[in-house]
């Protein structure tokens, strides 16, 4: 399997043999311990369970959970698979499984940002700036006629903004240290630092 659990360390970049720089994002990627194999006849579908990085103060069902691949995770994450025939727990995965240029899925928590207004959030144009406008410029205004009477769902609005799972597709390995588990993927990751995100790739 193709797949790995990661902490975002942070952005830098790299220079190639041609001398072309690429910016990359680096992560403290696994290794992750197979902690549960799930199977169809058993639980209905195909997946794996991992377990990543050295958690404290775990429960007792989690504790009870894990103690046949002995660890101690932080993180338990599963993932469909239709090829885990192989894996048995307590197995381990590492950055070995990715290749220089594999075409890989990342997904993380986007940074939480808090109340936040309609220019900000959804793009929206500020009011004009003229005489009778008392500096409302950028609220809302008006959000519909009479009837129906009702706001409807999904109406752009002021909220909450931010903290959202986040799916980025087809960025490129563009680094790997195998010996200190280092991850560099070219592009952009979603999250802050220290956010944690999962990674696949296609068999």
């Amino acid at each position: 399997m193709k797949v790995i659990i990661g902490t975002k360390i942070g952005m830098t970049q790299i220079i190639g043999e041609d001398g072309l720089v690429t910016p990359v994002t680096i992560l403290q990627a696994g290794p992750i311990t197979a902690t549960q194999i799930k199977t169809v006849e058993t639980d209905g579908y195909n997946a794996v369970q991992f377990g990543y990085g050295q958690g404290k103060n775990l429960s007792k069902s989690v504790t009870g959970h894990v103690k046949k691949a002995s660890v101690t995770p932080k993180i338990l994450k599963e993932f469909r698979t239709d090829s885990a025939a192989d894996l048995k727990v307590g197995d381990s995965i590492s950055v070995e499984a990715f290749e220089l240029g594999d075409k890989v899925t990342v997904t993380g928590t986007s940074k939480g940002k808090g109340f936040a207004g309609t220019v900000k959030r959804w793009n929206f144009q500020e009011s004009r700036n003229t005489h009778g406008f008392k500096g409302d410029i950028r609220k809302v205004g008006s959000i519909g006629s009479m009837y129906p009477q009702k706001v409807f769902k999904g109406k752009r609005m002021p909220g909450r903004m931010g903290h959202d799972q986040v799916t980025v597709k087809n960025l490129i390995v563009a680094y790997i240290d195998k010996e200190n588990n280092l991850l560099g993927l070219k592009g952009a990751v979603p999250g802050p630092k220290k956010g944690i995100v999962t990674v696949e790739g296609k068999e």
